[in-house]
C-alpha cells in the first residue's frame, strides 16, 4: 500500500526537489563573480530603462548615443582620473597609436590658409612610390573637394586612411599644375623614436615619444647602430613621453640591469601582486647612462626611469614627472566600444608607488601642472612638496629617493619661464608660427637641400638673419610686434626657425639635432657625463 502511494508522490516529489535545487543553484551563480547577472539576460537596468523611456516618450528627438556617452563619461569621471570610455569612432585611432602603425598613404599634412598642404612624404611609403612631394597641395581625396572648405585635420585622415591594399584617388596642385595619382594604400608606421644620433664621439642620444608595441624594436635597432660607432655613455631623452605599454619598458630596462633585477611589480585590490624582471643579458650593462624626464614624462616611463633611479643604474636629470603610477586594460564592448579601467598600481623595485594623489578630484589632478609652475616648483627644486614625501632607500648605493607623486630627479633642470615674449607664444597658439615655418621653408627649400646632413646643417646654416627679418614682416601681417621682444626671445626663436626648417627636411631626427645643440637637458647630462669621467680617473 505504500509502495504503491510513494510510486504516486515519486514524480512530484522529484519535481519540487528539481525545481528547489535549480533555483538555489540559479541563486547561486548569481551571486557568483562568473555567473552575475545569469538570471538577467532579459531583465533590463536602470540605465536602459531610462534611456527606452527617452526613446519613447520623450517630447523632442534626441541623439541617444550622445546621450549614452555622455552618461557613460560621468560615470568613468567618478573613478580615477585615468580610467576612460573610448567611443567606437574612435577605437581605431587609439589601438593604431599603441600598435605603432596604421593604413594609410603615408604622407604628413597640414592645413594652412584652407589648403591642406604635404609636410613629409614616409620614405618608400605608398605616397613617395607614386611620386608625391613635399609642397604638393591636396585639393581632392576621392573627387571630394577638401580645398577652401572648413575640413578639419580628422577629416582629411579619415578620407586618406583606409584598409591595406584599397586604391584613394587624389588630386594635389604643384606648383600650377594640377597632377591626379591613384595610391594604393598600405601598412604605414607610426614610430616611437624620434631621434637616435652621436652627441660627440663617445656619446649616443635616443628619444623615445611613447612606449608602443614596436617601441624596444625601434629601440634596440637604435642602440645597435650606436654601439657600432663605440659609444660609451648614452643620453635616453623620455621627456614628454606619456607612457603607454608597459611591457615595452620593462624590455628596454632589461638591456640596462644584469641578472634577474626586479623592474616594477604592480598590484591591486582585484589584481594579485605581479612582478617584471629582467630575463636576458642587456646591451648597455655597462657605460654611464642618463634619463631625461620632466613633468610630462608619465606612466611606462616614470616605470622605466624609476627602475633604473632604484638600482643606482642612472642618473635622472630634469624636473619632476607626471605622477601616473596606474595600470589600465581595454576592455571590449559590444558596440564596438571600449573602456580603458585601472585595476592596479606600479611600484618601482624599493615599493615607491608612482601614482600622485587624486583624492581631491580630476580638475585639481589634472591642474597640477599649472600648479608646479605656480609655486615655484618649475624653477627651484628646493619648492617641490614632494622633495620630503615618502623616503626609500636605493638597491646599491643607499641613497634616499621620494615615492607618491612621480620620479624626483637626480639633477634638477629648471623651466625657462621667463624669457619667451607673450606675442611669440600667440603666435605659435594660433598656428600661425608653424604656417610662417612652412612657408619660409619652402621659399628657400633649394638653399636647405645643399646640407647632406641634419649635423652639416646646424653647423653651417647662417641664413637665420633672413629668416628673422622674413618673421618680423610676417608679425605685423597678423597684427603681432616683435621689434622690442628681449634678447633672450630672439636668440630662442631664432634656434628654433633653424631646428623647424631641419625638420622639414629631416624629419624629428634633423630638429632634435639642431635643438639640442642649445637645449639645457642635454647640455646637463654632457655636463654630468663629463663630471663622471673626471672622478674615475
Amino acid at each position: 500500500m505504500v509502495n504503491k502511494k510513494l510510486k504516486v508522490w515519486l514524480p512530484l516529489i522529484f519535481s519540487l526537489v528539481l525545481i528547489v535545487g535549480m533555483y538555489f543553484g540559479f541563486k547561486l551563480r548569481e551571486n557568483s563573480p562568473a555567473g552575475k547577472g545569469f538570471l538577467k539576460i532579459d531583465r533590463k537596468s536602470s540605465m536602459q530603462e531610462i534611456m527606452d523611456l527617452i526613446n519613447y516618450r520623450y517630447v523632442d528627438s534626441v541623439r541617444l548615443d550622445t546621450l549614452q556617452n555622455n552618461a557613460i563619461n560621468e560615470m568613468m569621471s567618478e573613478l580615477d582620473p585615468h580610467s576612460a570610455y573610448i567611443p567606437a569612432s574612435d577605437l581605431q585611432e587609439v589601438n593604431d597609436e599603441m600598435a605603432g602603425n596604421f593604413d594609410g598613404i603615408g604622407v604628413e599634412f597640414s592645413i594652412f590658409s584652407d589648403t591642406v598642404h604635404v609636410v613629409h612624404v614616409i620614405a618608400n611609403g605608398p605616397s613617395d612610390k607614386i611620386g608625391l612631394q613635399v609642397g604638393d597641395r591636396i585639393i581632392k581625396i576621392d573627387n571630394e573637394n577638401v580645398a577652401s572648405t572648413s575640413i578639419s585635420n580628422d577629416g582629411v585622415k579619415k578620407r586618406m586612411r583606409g584598409k591595406k591594399g584599397t586604391i584613394v584617388d587624389v588630386s594635389i596642385l604643384r606648383n600650377t599644375e594640377l597632377k591626379q595619382f591613384k595610391i594604393n594604400r598600405g601598412t604605414i608606421p607610426l614610430p616611437s623614436l624620434d631621434a637616435a644620433y652621436l652627441l660627440n664621439d663617445n656619446t649616443g642620444y635616443i628619444r623615445l615619444n611613447k612606449f608602443s608595441e614596436t617601441s624596444y624594436e625601434e629601440f634596440m635597432k637604435a642602440l645597435e647602430d650606436l654601439q657600432i660607432k663605440n659609444i660609451q655613455n648614452l643620453v635616453l631623452d623620455l621627456r614628454g613621453n606619456g607612457g603607454g605599454l608597459m611591457n615595452e619598458a620593462v624590455d628596454i630596462a632589461d638591456e640596462f640591469l644584469s641578472e634577474d633585477k626586479l623592474v616594477v611589480f604592480t598590484e591591486g585590490l582585484n589584481s594579485k601582486r605581479r612582478e617584471f624582471k629582467c630575463k636576458r643579458p642587456g646591451l648597455f650593462e655597462e657605460g654611464k647612462l642618463i634619463i631625461l624626464v620632466d613633468e610630462l614624462s608619465a606612466s611606462a616611463s616614470e616605470v622605466l626611469a624609476g627602475a633604473l633611479q632604484d638600482w643606482d643604474r642612472a642618473t635622472i636629470i630634469g624636473r619632476r614627472t607626471f605622477g601616473k603610477g596606474l595600470v589600465q586594460e581595454q576592455y571590449a564592448l559590444s558596440d564596438g566600444s571600449a573602456i580603458r579601467l585601472t585595476v592596479a598600481r606600479y611600484y618601482t623595485p624599493v615599493g615607491r608607488s608612482i601614482q600622485r594623489s587624486y583624492e581631491k578630484g580630476k580638475k585639481i589632478y589634472m591642474d597640477d601642472i599649472t600648479e608646479r609652475y605656480l609655486n615655484g616648483e618649475m624653477i627651484n627644486v628646493d619648492s617641490s612638496k614632494y622633495q620630503n614625501g615618502t623616503e626609500y632607500i636605493t638597491k646599491l648605493k643607499k641613497r634616499k629617493v621620494y615615492g607618491g607623486g612621480g620620479i624626483t630627479p637626480d639633477v634638477f633642470v629648471a623651466a625657462d619661464t621667463g624669457s619667451i615674449d607673450k606675442n611669440i607664444i600667440r603666435l605659435f597658439v594660433n598656428g600661425s608660427m608653424n604656417t610662417f615655418f612652412y612657408n619660409y621653408y619652402m621659399e628657400h627649400k633649394s638653399e636647405i637641400i645643399k646640407y647632406n646632413s641634419p649635423e652639416n646643417f646646424a653647423a653651417n646654416y647662417n641664413n637665420i638673419e633672413d629668416a628673422w627679418k622674413a618673421l618680423l614682416a610676417f608679425a605685423i601681417k597678423e597684427n603681432k610686434e616683435l621689434k622690442n621682444i628681449s634678447t633672450a626671445s630672439k636668440d630662442y626663436l631664432q634656434k628654433r626657425i633653424k631646428a623647424q626648417l631641419a625638420r622639414f627636411q629631416w624629419r624629428t631626427e634633423g630638429y632634435y639635432e639642431v635643438m639640442n645643440s642649445f637645449d639645457p637637458f642635454v647640455k646637463k647630462a654632457l655636463e654630468e657625463i663629463a663630471a663622471t669621467k673626471k672622478q674615475s680617473n
